[in-house]
Order: structure tokens, then sequence, then C-alpha cells
């Protein structure tokens, strides 16, 4: 069983190899536990005893020499009896890892590297083996055996092994096996107020027994159907429904009515909130530059719809982890919907504790949601309070090594047409490449007669020499650049007669263009002739390729060259034309060329030659058949490209090769030690994986493991899940944390027995509501009581129905739903409540006025990270920086301030006025009595009915619904 660690074992782990391994203090406490019974410092060795000398060529026999010593020395320490900080020596694979920590102590061929002759031996001043009263010392002969035994290899016969593979246990209750064991008897119970309807109740009211609290009645009709629909839906019932639900004399109306709701597209789109608070699902990056994902809402989309399908809780795990084998691209975007730091340094240092922090998003995410463990306390150490190592935390990372940030093609949303499309171009592409390749390998390398050629074209300055010809117009037309819209410092023309540049502004020239990059001072078509070097005083066209810009003289004249550049100055050599040609003509319509990039050496692309320049060393027929198949290279790039763009893309990650992972000392991505093979949490078995194992695979086995039968963890933590969210705490009241510093559940047989029905009911999350729904548990009043609220003031043992405040998407769904806004449109790209300026860091600003498009449900809001809706943020509203199992729920003044007075509140208030103006009519009493049926779901006391048609008269009908909207009643769920 693992307890508890010692301090210092959860501070440290194996000294380190560095140089500085010799630290006084904590670090070194860990040796100093595991060889208590050996320790030997300058002092502490017999003195006076004479060393027999040993022969190079001497075997040190392990049974006869080493294991009496580890046996005498060290087995009361670290033996079968007992392991102080979890190492043991009378078992091999534990003795050679190292215990918990992994750094091995036994260094085969290599005494001096090895932790454990480095303490016994003394050459630690600081260290003592052992601590003084702890025992007698080794002698120097023991030392020197364990010296010889080592760096001979450190040979250990399989038959004295020990129990071989001995693995870590624990007993602590979320890791047992489910009990599956039927519901309690209950004797002598009120079934006349509590009716015992399903198994729930019994274990509820076991529980309420024994504790002497008397349960509470159901709830009216009324109540409960508002409950249902602010539970499952998160918006109020219509008038119309409550109506037919009140007059029906059905037994079975409840049953009904849960079924009906869970049935509808609203549930999904109401339980889907609850999942991306649990996997800190967001819309942007994070960090300082917080960039929008603008698909990132594929993810959004598949979690509503698998709610909505009742998608098997066992495949909707499976399809999160692995969705891209099992042909479910946009579930995958579970992996990468946490933030991560896109701005990259050439600092090592920050590049590796970046990749880091990337891997420890994935290990907590997934540990968190599916396994309710915080594995990732073991980043650095083994866990301080639960069964994982710090090995098994490297073990998952080793699982999610290939995966990284990125968008994915989803190729299971590809119509068949463009599938098929897509296939015949590619095998049409490969041909035509292979063809290319031929006459590539044809041509050799350049000839001896390129060497004539000028040089290849470069950012400070080219001249471009031709016959001296009469032009009055001069077109330098781009082809190709090397990055985005091509830049040009300066186009300067020069006649033979003198070597000044005739093309100046102030010499009467004009300038024209095909487009100019639009709203840059720096960057306009006067700069192009007016005769200032320099990126800010140039002109950049406004596409990549296809675009001119031209000079027209004041007068025909005779020219011999053009000079050109991207910066003369040498600061930028992005934006350079690569491809082009020069242009004379007399009358601005009859063009001549007069020089272009094929007179240049091809330009180099990180040392390579463009794919094309090879055509230029062909001749003949062969040349003009292979700038043929050149053109249906690009044109079915071009189509291929066409149809790629036709496909969903989504922010779902990207999957590569599987990188190697190390354990890192105390998680310095600087201090790696031994290699860890791709696994799960060893308290729980192993995937059986290596090194070797392919990235896929690696996924996929996790996921199987995941909903294996035998995973205890799985199936509790969804059905806790569940609980939480209708009766606002789960059984177990830390729904990510079932480890030993989480609450224990108030009902464990309850918890086991639904989990154990969970799975032997196909893993569906429907049924598991229905059971929930329709328990009397479920149905009780919430109104409170004094004595079980001194028993009982959190209501744990469930005498009555908790009620809460509604989140802030149900308080802004209902708001729109009562005003008769709400924009029923469904999945999609999200709607913004910000405007964005797109700069390197995007800033947000709130929305004043809001459209229809704003009026939607808020689940479809594009959720923006550090950025809060301004009216609704101050509801605990999560910003998907980390995972969020269960919501605060605080009361602040802003809260009230931003439901009476923002200008959202304002504008909805006056739309419910105007429909009840339009449904209700003039007179104010049938105003308020239709307000309260939307609102509250009942008719108005008189009280209510004077009191509001006394604020209407005084203060409008729009101060009226202000208040409906700012109700205690109208927010809250009970």
């Amino acid at each position: 069983m693992l307890t508890d660690l010692s301090d210092c074992q959860r501070d440290t782990g194996m000294p380190s190899k560095q140089p500085s391994r010799f630290l006084p203090g904590s670090r070194i406490l860990f040796l100093v536990c595991c060889l208590a019974a050996i320790g030997i410092g300058p002092h502490a060795v017999a003195q006076n005893e004479a060393v027999p000398p040993l022969a190079d060529s001497d075997r040190v026999d392990f049974a006869s020499e080493v294991l009496p010593i580890f046996e005498a020395k060290c087995y009361s320490c670290h033996g079968p009896a007992k392991q102080e900080s979890n190492y043991r020596l009378d078992i091999k694979q534990r003795a050679l890892e190292g215990g918990d920590f992994g750094n091995p102590p036994i260094v085969s061929g290599n005494s001096k590297e090895s932790d454990l002759w480095i303490y016994v031996s003394g050459e630690d001043p600081d260290l003592i083996m052992p601590p003084s009263g702890s025992g007698p010392p080794l002698t120097l002969s023991q030392v020197e055996t364990l010296k010889r035994w080592i760096d001979q290899g450190a040979e250990w016969p399989e038959h004295l092994s020990g129990h071989g593979k001995e693995g870590i246990t624990t007993d602590h209750w979320a890791f047992q096996p489910l009990r599956k064991e039927g519901p309690p008897q209950v004797d002598d119970w009120p079934s006349d107020v509590f009716p015992i309807d399903n198994p729930v109740d019994l274990f509820v009211a076991e529980r309420l027994q024994k504790n002497s609290i008397s349960p509470s009645p159901v709830a009216d009709r009324t109540s409960l159907i508002r409950r249902l629909y602010l539970d499952l839906h998160g918006l109020q019932p219509g008038p119309d429904e409550v109506r037919e639900f009140n007059e029906t004399s059905s037994s079975k109306a409840y049953e009904q009515l849960v079924a009906k709701l869970l049935d509808h597209p609203h549930y999904g789109e109401r339980w889907a909130r609850h999942w991306l608070d649990v996997v800190r699902f967001g819309e942007s990056t994070g960090y300082e530059v917080n960039r929008d994902r603008a698909n990132a809402y594929h993810y959004r989309d598949y979690v509503i719809e698998a709610l909505n399908q009742d998608k098997p809780y066992r495949d909707f795990v499976r399809e999160q982890l692995a969705g891209d084998i099992l042909g479910v691209d946009e579930a995958t975007g579970f992996l990468v919907g946490g933030p991560n730091d896109i701005v990259k340094s050439p600092d090592i240092n920050l590049t590796l504790m970046q990749r880091q922090d990337e891997l420890a998003d994935y290990v907590h995410t997934t540990s968190a949601s599916f396994l309710a463990l915080t594995v990732a306390c073991a980043r650095c150490h083994n866990h301080k309070f639960d069964a994982i190592l710090q090995k098994d935390y490297y073990a998952l990372q080793a699982v999610f090594s290939g995966v990284q940030h990125g968008e994915r093609l989803l190729k299971n949303k590809i119509p068949e047409a463009v599938r098929v499309e897509t296939e015949t171009k590619n095998k049409q592409l490969a041909s035509a490449l292979a063809k290319l390749e031929e006459w590539r390998s044809s041509t050799g390398k350049p000839t001896a007669e390129s060497a004539r050629l000028l040089e290849m074209v470069n950012a400070k300055l080219n001249s471009d020499p031709f016959p001296p010809s009469q032009a009055r117009f001069v077109r330098f037309s781009i082809k190709r650049t090397s990055s985005a819209e091509p830049c040009l410092d300066e186009l300067e023309i020069f006649s033979p007669d003198h070597d000044k540049n005739i093309a100046l502004a102030s010499l009467g020239c004009i300038s024209t263009s095909s487009g100019n990059y639009a709203n840059n001072p720096k960057h306009q078509l006067k700069h192009i002739n007016d005769g200032v070097y320099g990126n800010n005083n140039s002109w950049i066209c406004d596409k990549t390729e296809g675009g001119w810009v031209q000079i027209e003289l004041p007068q025909e004249t005779l020219i011999h060259r053009v000079d050109w550049g991207r910066d003369r100055n040498e600061v930028y050599r992005d934006r350079l034309t690569t491809d082009y040609e020069i242009a004379i003509s007399l009358d601005g319509e009859n063009w001549q060329a007069v020089s272009s990039s094929a007179s240049r050496k091809p330009f180099l692309i990180n040392g390579k030659e463009p794919e094309d320049a090879f055509l230029a060393r062909l001749s003949g027929k062969t040349a003009d058949t292979a700038r043929a198949e050149y053109q249906q290279v690009v044109q079915l790039r071009k189509r291929i490209a066409e149809l790629k763009a036709s496909t969903p893309t989504g922010y779902v990650g990207q999957f590569g090769a599987a990188q190697e992972i190390r354990r890192l000392h105390r998680g310095d991505p600087l201090a790696p030690r031994e290699v860890v093979v791709p696994d799960t949490l060893s308290v729980m078995g192993s995937l059986g994986l290596d090194e070797k194992t392919p990235e896929p695979e690696r996924r996929l086995k996790l996921a199987d493991w995941m909903v294996d039968a035998s995973n205890p963890l799985t199936a509790r933590v969804i059905v806790n899940r569940v609980w939480h969210y209708h009766f606002g705490a789960g059984l177990v009241a830390t729904p990510s944390d079932f480890g030993v510093n989480g609450a224990r559940p108030t009902h464990p047989e309850l918890l086991d027995w639904l989990a154990w029905q969970f799975m032997e009911n196909g893993w569906s999350l429907k049924w598991l509501h229905r059971q929930i729904l329709n328990s009397s548990t479920y149905r009780q009043t919430s109104i409170p009581r004094s004595q079980p609220t001194k028993v009982d003031a959190d209501c744990r043992l469930l005498w009555r129905f908790p009620p809460r405040r509604l989140e802030a998407e149900a308080i802004r769904d209902c708001v729109l739903q009562l005003s008769g806004k709400l924009n029923p449109k469904a999945g999609g790209p999200g709607f913004l409540l910000f405007e964005i300026d797109r700069e390197n860091v995007h800033h947000y600003f709130p929305l004043k006025e809001f459209t229809d498009e704003h009026f939607r449900r808020m689940i479809y809001m594009t959720k923006i990270r550090q950025e809060q809706d301004e009216v609704f943020g101050v509801f605990d509203c999560p910003d998907g920086g980390q995972t969020i199992p269960q919501r605060n729920r605080s009361t602040t003044a802003l809260q009230a301030l931003n439901l009476l007075n923002s200008k959202f509140m304002l504008q909805q208030a006056g739309y419910l006025a105007e429909r009840l103006r339009n449904e209700g009519g003039a007179t104010p009493e049938v105003q308020v009595k239709l307000a309260f049926e939307l609102a509250y779901s009942r008719e108005p006391t008189n009280a209510e009915l004077q009191d509001s048609v006394e604020l209407i008269k005084l203060h409008g009908l729009d101060a009226f619904c202000r208040a409906l909207l700012n109700s205690n009643e109208f927010l809250f769920l009970s």
C-alpha cells in the first residue's frame, strides 16, 4: 500500500547526476533514509581493518557476498516488512529503478555514477551513512564488495529477484473495484410523503433514516416542470406546456415529460456547456497574444450532437482521445481545447518549458476529466498524497507526445464527390511530378552557360540592362515573390546618355499600378519614384502575383537599364520579387519585353533552386512538352487547393511521430533522466506498450483502457458529474478529485450502484438522467425546514431539493426567451460579443450594439479567453483558462448592477414590454398576468398583481419588466 510520503520524499527525488550533486540538506535526505542501515563516512568505517586485496579477475557472487549485506544492513528499513520512502532492496526491479523516484541508484558497470556506492563510500562528506545510532556501519571490505559488484555489471540472478514485477498498490476507495450490490432495504418509511419510486430513493432513504432526518414531500407540478426545463434545457417552460402538464391526469405524465425534454435538441445545448467547463474549452490561444481560433467551434458542435444522440459515454471518451483514428476528427478538439503559448523563442529554456506546459495540459485535462485524479501534481515528484508516481506522469506524456496544437482537415465531413475528385487529382499530380523528375534528372546541374546569367535577385539592388530602346512607358510586372505581396522601395530608369535616374516624379514622371496596399502611409504608390530609399518610403502591391507598377516618362526617351530593389537600406528582405518581367511601350498599349528574371540565375530558397528552374536548361520539343507538363502540375495543385479549401478545417490538433519522453528531475526540462515508455498509472495496471509503439496506437490504447470494465474510475466520475449538475453538488463534492485530498462520497453504495448500472445499460447518459430525474429524491420540494437544517445544513443527505441560482448562460438565454428575441439558430461559427483589433496581440472591445445574431443561445458565443461578456461574465463564468469542474456561486454588487442597468438588459426589458403589449393588450392587469406566466410559470397573487399594476402606472411597463428580470424567482432553479 502506498502510504503518505515523508517530508523528504515529498520534496525531493534521488540526487542529481550533475556536478553539483553533493549538496547538503533535504536534497540528500532520501538516500539517508534508503541506506540508513548501510551508512559510512570518513569516520564511520571500522578502523584498523585490513582490506584483503582482490584480483581483477575475481567475480563478486551476488548470492554469497552482496545479498547478505542487503539482508543484514538494509532489510530492516527496505525489505518485505517495511519500505522507507517506498524503496526496497529485496526486489530486484525496485532496487534497480530507485523506488518511487525512478533515478537508478545502481548504474551497471559504473560505481562512480551509482548513488548506492557514492553514499556508502563516504565520498560526500556532508552525508553520514547511517546516521549516528542507526546501527553498525559497513566495513571497508563490504564497501569494496559493493563497488566491485557494480563495476562488474551488478549481476543479479533472476531466481533471487524477489517478487518480479511488484507493483504499487493503494486501499483508497476510488481505486477499488465497483461493488455490485443491490439497493438496501428500508422499513417504516413515510411512502405517502416520499414514495420509493426507484433504487436511487432506497439509497437516499437509508441515509436519511440513519440520521433521523425526514424527507420533504414531492413538489407541485408547476415547480417540477419549471425545474425540469431549467435543469435540462436552461430555458423556461411556456405557459401552454405548463398548462398541459398540470391538466393531464396520467400517472406517467412526469416520466413522459422527462423523456420529451431529453429528446429535444435544447438538452445537448444546455449540457454541453457543463462538459466544456470541465475540459477548459476556449476559442482563443490565451497568453499575451490571445488570438482567436475561428474554427474551434467544431468540437463544441460535436459535444452537443453527441449528447443529443445519446452517444454511449464509452464511445464519447474514446473519440475525444483518438477521434482521428475512429473517423470522428472533430472530437480531438478535446486535446487542444486549452490555451497555448504561440510566442516562440530561440531560448532553449523557454522552448522546452512551453512544450512541457502543453504536454502537462493534455495530461491534466485527460486525467482530471475522465479519472478525477490530479496526475499533474506528479510532474516534479511523486504525488504527495495519491498512488501516482512521477514516472506515471511522464508515461502519460509519452502517450500524448505526438500531439500538437493546430488545425486539421475534418475528413469525416468531406463530401463524397470532393473526396473522389481529390484522390483522382492527387494520383494525376503524382504521375506528372514523376515525369518532371525524369526531365530534371536528364538536365543535370546548371551548365557553364549559366555563368553568363545575371546574379539572382537580392533585396538591396538589382540592375536589368538591355539594348538601348526608345520608350515612353516602362512596366515592372510581378509573377512570383518570396513571401506575401511584393514591395519595391524605388523603380529607377536610366538613359545611356547620362547615368542619372530619369524616372523621378520631380522630373514630371507619372506612376500607376494594378493596385496598391491599402491604408498604410509607409507603402504608397507615390514612393515608387520619389527618390527616397528604404522600407518606410516604398510601394507594396495589393496582390502576391499578377500585379504591376509602371512609370510614364514626360516624353519618348532612349533608355538602356532599370534598377530596382526591395530595401536599399538592407533592413528588410521579405516580400522580394523573384519572378518578374520588364516591358517598354511607346503608346502604353503595345508592349515589348526587354528583361526578366529568366536572365538571372534561379532564385534559391534555402539553397535550392525553384522546381521549374530546370526548364530553362531544356530545348526544342522536349522543352515545350516539359513546360506543358509543368503547367498541368500548376493547374492540378490549384484544383487540389480549391478542393481542400472546400473541406472544413477545425482546430482539433495535429498528430506527428511520437517524441522521446524522459522523466525530468524536479520537472526541469534541462535535467532529463531515463526514457519513459507510454503507459497509464502503475497502480491501475499497464497498457503494455513500448517506446516504438506508433503515436495513434498510444492514444487508442489509453482510450480503450479508460473505458475498460475493470477501470473503476471512469464510470464513477461521470455518474458523479451528472449528479452534481442535477443537485448542485456531487455524491463526491470534489468532482475532479477522487484522490486522498478530495471528498469522500456521501453515498458510496449509491455511487457504485449507479456506475455499475450505467455501464450495464450501454453507458447511456440519458439512462442515467432518467434514473435520477424520475426519483422522489429529485422531485422533493426545495422548501427549507429547521430540524434537518440543524443536522445537514448543506443538504448533502438530500432531504430536500437544493435550490441554486442559474448559471450565466441560462440567465442570458432565459432573458432572451422572455423578451421574445431568442434566436434558435444552432451550430456553426459562434457569435462574437467583441470587436477585435487583430494586431500581433489581439485586443477585444465589448460590443455596445446587439443584433439578432447576438441573440443566439450563449453556448454559441465565441469563448475568448481572458475576456468576459460585460453583463454575464460577472456571474462566475469561466474563461476556459483551466478546467472548471464546478463553478463558484458568488453574490456581488456588480451582478445586480449589470442586470439592472446594463444596455443589454435595458434593451431586453424594452423588448419584453413590447411583447406584453402585443400579446397581453393595453390593460396592466393582463400584462402582469402574462408576465408572471412567462417568467415564473404561475399566476401572480393578489398582492403581487396589485403592486405590479401600481408600479406600471407610476413608472411604466419597462420599469416593471426590469424588476421582473432582476427577481430571485426568475434567476433561481428551485
